[in-house]
């Protein structure tokens, strides 16, 4: 991995990304970290893995302050974090990221129970991002070849919330960089 890429993403995440993810008790950095973790103690290839620690790199790079959702504002992160990946990455990793919202509104539709695992502020955005999938949004969805990886990324998303997780740090995840850069 060159220095310049590892630096991008320690300035990011570790500069930037200390601040409260929502009305989650984690950071951004937390809750990056949690998402990685799950996606590796679940054997998830190493492209996944490196969705999940990135996924939310749109909510750090975005000019509309903290918490756009409060005031009603969909970011679209997954697609300016996803498209901000897809310079650095191959689409292993940009595009569960760009997918991960729609993942949401995906397992609103099709698992009856799924809703009521959300978080508040994955309920309060999820209306903002246009509420559960149709049904031919959800048969359009499953044609994308990595729609699978997508869900896994979310439902590490939304496990990834619990203050007391222990993780391992930022570089350990940075491994994976190498097999999973754009070339």
């Amino acid at each position: 991995m060159s220095d310049t890429l590892r630096q991008e993403l320690l300035d990011i995440f570790v500069g930037r990304a200390t601040r409260r993810y929502g009305l989650s008790a984690v950071n951004q950095l937390q809750h990056a970290l949690q998402a990685a973790a799950l996606a590796e103690a679940d054997d998830a290839p190493p492209a996944t893995v490196l969705a999940s620690l990135l996924h939310d790199v749109g909510h750090m790079i975005h000019g509309l302050g903290e918490d756009p959702a409060a005031r009603g504002l969909d970011d679209q992160h997954e697609e300016l974090g996803a498209t901000w990946l897809a310079e650095r990455f191959d689409a292993g990793v940009s595009e569960p990221v760009r997918m991960h919202v729609a993942a949401k509104r995906y397992l609103c539709a099709v698992e009856p129970d799924y809703f009521g695992k959300l978080s508040p502020d994955s309920v309060r955005s999820l209306g903002l991002q246009g509420g559960p999938m149709s049904a031919d949004e959800v048969e359009d969805f499953r044609r994308n070849p990595l729609y699978a990886e997508a869900v896994r990324l979310r439902r590490y998303d939304e496990a990834a919330k619990d203050p007391r997780t222990n993780t391992p740090d930022f570089d350990h995840f940075l491994r994976h960089v190498a097999t999973c850069r754009r070339v």
